[in-house]
C-alpha cells in the first residue's frame, strides 16, 4: 500500500505547497487540503501505518518541525512558532507530550463531527518516534566546497595560490585552499598514472564524497559534498554517535550536477578560454565569482536525483492541427522580424518547438523550468470564451509581457537590456541576445544577435505583433488540453509509476514527479525506491548492450528497468502479491498503452 494509493498525489503536493512559506502552516488546513479531513478513521490509520516508523511512546516538540518531511522528502521544517500551536491543539493534558491518551481525551471531548475527525486525524498522523525524549537528526548531503582551479597557472612552489580561480567558501583560510586543491591535483594525478586518458572522477569517504570534472584543458571543477549522515543521541551525557551514508550518495546523479554547473555558467558566459583570450586570468576570476557566487545559491544537493542524471526536456503532446498553428506563428514571427534568428515555444514549462541544437535547448530548458519560469508564475486563464480576456472593436486586449528585458513597456525609464548566452556553432559559439515572451501558460523564446542593439521601437513591435497571437495560441492549446482529458475520463490512480528518457531528442516523461525544481523535488514515492532507480541506471551506463532489471524492494514493490534501442524506461509497481511474470505482463501492458510507438526489447 502506498501514500498516493489513499491520497491523491495532486493533493499532497497542493497541501505542502500551500504551506511552503514560514508561518503558513494551518494544521486543519493541510489535512483538508491533502484529504485526509475526509478520510474515515480508518483510511487515516492505514496512512499513519505508512509514515510511522516504530509504534512507540511519545513525541515531543523537537520531533513536529519533521512533520512536513513525512509527506514530502525535501519539505521545509515548521518553525517554532508552528512547532507550539501544532502541539497544542493535540496535547490535551499541557505536559508537551502527545501519545494514545491524546486520542482517547479527543474522542470524548464535546466537539462537532468535523472537529472530531480533524482532532483524530491530527493525533493518528503525528508518529510517537520518541519514547524518553531523545531524537535522532538526519542530515541530508549538503555542500562543503566547490572550487575551480588551473594547475598550469602556479607550477613552481610558491606560487600555489595562483591556480586557484574560485573557491567557495570564500572565507575559508588561505593554506587549507592551497592544502585542499593540492590534495585534488595529486589524486588527478596519481589515477593517470593507470589510464591517462581517464583521471578520476569521484573520491569516497565515510564523512565526504569529492567530484571532478575537467571541461577544458587543465580546467578543473571539484565539488565536495558532505555524506547524509544519522546521529544518534546517548545516554549519560555522552556525545551523539553519528553513522555515515555514503552509500546513499550515487555518483552519477551528482557528477551529472557538477557538469550542469559548468554547462549552465558557459550558457551565459561562453567558456574559460573565452574569457582568457578576452581579459586573461583576471577577467574570468571575475566571471566566475560573479556566477557562481549566486548559482551555488540555487543548488539543493536534497533534491537531486535520476532526472539530475538525464537532464532531458519535458516535450507537451499536441495534436497535428495546434502543432501547425505554432509552427506558423514562428514562421510569421521570424519573417516579419528579421532579427530573430532562432526561437523556441513551450506550454505549461514544456516544450513545442524549438529551433536551438539539442544540447543547447537542454541547458536553456533547465534555466527556463528551474529558474525564470518559478520566478514569474501566474494562473492560467482558462480558454477562448474566458471572461478574463476581453476584446475590443478592432484591436484584441492580449495578456503577454516580458520575462526579460523591460517589466513596462510605458515606463519613460525602462530599460532595454537583455541577458545574453552563447549557443554553438559550426565553427566555435554565438552570442545572442535571449528574449523570452510569455501569455498565460505559453512561453515564446526569441533570440537575436548580440552584436544588434535592442531598441524601445523594436520592443514595442514585437509586443504588438506576439502578444495578440501568443494569447490566442495559448487559449486554443488550453482548450485542446482540456477537451483531450475530458474525452479521457477522469484520471485513476495507476498501479504503476514510471520514469521514461530517450538519449536520442531528450524527451523525458515522469509521473513518479508531482514537482521538480532547482530547489524542490517532490516525489510519490519514497526516497529508497529512488535509490534503486539510481542503482539500476548506473548498472545500465556500465554496458552497452539492451537489458532489463527486476528488482523487489523490501516494501514489497516491484521495480523494473529496461534499456532499449537508447531508450530507458523505469517503473514502480504497487503489486505486493504478484509474481515474475505477472510483473513482466504488467509492464508490457504499460508500454503497449503509454508508449505504443515506441519499440522496446522483450
Amino acid at each position: 500500500m502506498s501514500l498516493t494509493s489513499i491520497l491523491s498525489a495532486e493533493a499532497i503536493e497542493n497541501a505542502v505547497k500551500d504551506c511552503q512559506a514560514p508561518e503558513t502552516f494551518c494544521y486543519k488546513k493541510f489535512f483538508q487540503l491533502c484529504g485526509l479531513s475526509s478520510k474515515t478513521p480508518q483510511e487515516v490509520k492505514d496512512v499513519f501505518q505508512i509514515l510511522d516508523e516504530d509504534n512507540s511512546g511519545f513525541i515531543e516538540e523537537s520531533e513536529l518541525k519533521y512533520f512536513l518531511q513525512r509527506f514530502v522528502p525535501g519539505a521545509r521544517t515548521l518553525t517554532e512558532a508552528e512547532t507550539k500551536n501544532f502541539i497544542s491543539a493535540a496535547d490535551d493534558d499541557s505536559d508537551g507530550k502527545i501519545g494514545a491518551e491524546g486520542t482517547r481525551h479527543a474522542n470524548q471531548t464535546v466537539f462537532g463531527a468535523k472537529e472530531i475527525q480533524t482532532k483524530v486525524t491530527l493525533m493518528l498522523m503525528i508518529s510517537p518516534r520518541m519514547a524518553s525524549g531523545m531524537q535522532e537528526k538526519q542530515y541530508t548531503p549538503s555542500l562543503l566546497n566547490f572550487f575551480i582551479y588551473n594547475p598550469t597557472f602556479g607550477p613552481r612552489e610558491g606560487e600555489e595560490e595562483k591556480k586557484i580561480l574560485f573557491y567557495h567558501p570564500s572565507d575559508v583560510e588561505k593554506n587549507e585552499k592551497i592544502r585542499n586543491v593540492g590534495l585534488c591535483e595529486a589524486i588527478v594525478q596519481f589515477t593517470r598514472t593507470f589510464c591517462p586518458t581517464k583521471p578520476a572522477k569521484s573520491l569516497h569517504t565515510q564523512k565526504n564524497r569529492q567530484f571532478f570534472f575537467e571541461p577544458e584543458d587543465n580546467f578543473w571543477i571539484v565539488m565536495v559534498v558532505r555524506n547524509p549522515m544519522i546521529e544518534k543521541p546517548n545516554k549519560d551525557g555522552k556525545p551523539p554517535t553519528v553513522e555515515y551514508q555514503e552509500e546513499e550518495i550515487l555518483d552519477t546523479v551528482y557528477g551529472a550536477v557538477v557538469r550542469e554547473c559548468y554547462s549552465m555558467y558557459k550558457l551565459f558566459n561562453g567558456t574559460f578560454g573565452r574569457a582568457m583570450e578576452a581579459g586573461g586570468v583576471e577577467l574570468l576570476i571575475q566571471k566566475l565569482e560573479k556566477f557562481f557566487y549566486r548559482y551555488l545559491q540555487t543548488l539543493h544537493l536534497q533534491s537531486c536525483d535520476l532526472l539530475d542524471v538525464f537532464g532531458g526536456i519535458s516535450f507537451f503532446p499536441l495534436d497535428k492541427m495546434t502543432y501547425l498553428k505554432i509552427q506558423s506563428f514562428v514562421n510569421r514571427v521570424e519573417e516579419s522580424l528579421s532579427l530573430i534568428k532562432y526561437t523556441a515555444f513551450l506550454y505549461n514549462d514544456q516544450l513545442i518547438w524549438s529551433g536551438l541544437e539539442q544540447d543547447d535547448m537542454r541547458i536553456l530548458y533547465k534555466y527556463l523550468t528551474t529558474s525564470l519560469f518559478p520566478r514569474h508564475s501566474e494562473p492560467e486563464l482558462a480558454g477562448r470564451d474566458s471572461p478574463l480576456r476581453p476584446e475590443v472593436a478592432g484591436n484584441l486586449l492580449h495578456y503577454g509581457r516580458f520575462l526579460t528585458g523591460p517589466t513596462n513597456l510605458k515606463d519613460p525609464e525602462a530599460k532595454f537590456r537583455f541577458p545574453k548566452i552563447f549557443v554553438s556553432t559550426e565553427d566555435g559559439y554565438e552570442e545572442l541576445h535571449l528574449i523570452v515572451y510569455k501569455a498565460m501558460s505559453a512561453a515564446a523564446c526569441f533570440m537575436i544577435s548580440a552584436s544588434v542593439e535592442l531598441t524601445r521601437d523594436f520592443c514595442e513591435q514585437l509586443d504588438g505583433l506576439v502578444g495578440p497571437q501568443l494569447t490566442l495560441l495559448a487559449s486554443d492549446i488550453c482548450e485542446q488540453f482540456t477537451v483531450n482529458r475530458r474525452i479521457s475520463g477522469p484520471e485513476k490512480e495507476p498501479q504503476f509509476k514510471f520514469i521514461y528518457f530517450n538519449h536520442m531528442n531528450l524527451a523525458e516523461k515522469s509521473t513518479i514527479h508531482m514537482r521538480k525544481t532547482a530547489s524542490v523535488c517532490l516525489t510519490s514515492v519514497h526516497p529508497d525506491l529512488m535509490k534503486i532507480l539510481g542503482d539500476i541506471n548506473c548498472d545500465f551506463a556500465r554496458v552497452d548492450e539492451d537489458e532489463e532489471i527486476i528488482v523487489k524492494a523490501m516494501t514489497d514493490y516491484w521495480v523494473v528497468g529496461k534499456k532499449s534501442d537508447q531508450r530507458e524506461l523505469y517503473v514502480i509497481l504497487n503489486q505486493k502479491n504478484a509474481n515474475l511474470i505477472e510483473v513482466n505482463e504488467e509492464v508490457k501492458r504499460l508500454c503497449a498503452t503509454q508508449f505504443n510507438n515506441i519499440f522496446f526489447l522483450d
